[in-house]
């Protein structure tokens, strides 16, 4: 089981020191040599799971610990999405908010906010028409193709 004549002798040792010290809990109507293979069997389990363990352990020590995961608060404060959500009238915010971060319902939307349905589905055509005007108009970064530099053909020169 153990692929280590080293590992198996251990577990060997460790096993019939489990069944002695646990002697008086087995059953006499049960044959001892099944209950003994047992403890054996679960003894090189316990051995192998612990042996993974060690070896994460170790591999954890010399790279040392992954680096904490960014936020998504954080990222999404920093995001063009938000700065445009900040510029939406609060009402619209709200319902772009609860309907596409919350995941909520129009009708769900209706009874938070204390309005009615169709209100809630012409806040978020009109949210969602503004933000995309908003984001639109954002100047382009670096990494994005002006197209107006491009040379006549379309390609990219150095």
């Amino acid at each position: 089981m153990l692929g280590d004549r080293a590992a198996a002798e251990d577990c060997t040792h460790d096993a019939f020191e489990k069944a002695y010290r646990n002697w008086p809990a087995w059953r006499r109507d049960a044959p001892a040599e099944a209950w003994v293979h047992r403890i054996a069997i679960n003894t090189a389990i316990s051995y192998q799971r612990y042996s993974r363990m060690r070896e994460v352990g170790q591999v954890i020590k010399r790279l040392g610990r992954p680096a904490p995961p960014l936020d998504p608060g954080s990222v999404a404060e920093r995001s063009d999405l938000f700065s445009a959500l900040r510029k939406l009238p609060p009402k619209q915010a709200a319902a772009i908010v609860l309907r596409h971060h919350h995941g909520y319902t129009n009708r769900e939307i209706a009874a938070a906010l204390e309005i009615p349905e169709r209100t809630v589905a012409s806040r978020l055509i009109a949210a969602k028409a503004r933000l995309k005007k908003l984001l639109d108009a954002r100047p382009s970064t670096a990494s994005e193709n002006d197209m107006s530099t491009l040379p006549e053909d379309g390609v990219p020169t150095d």
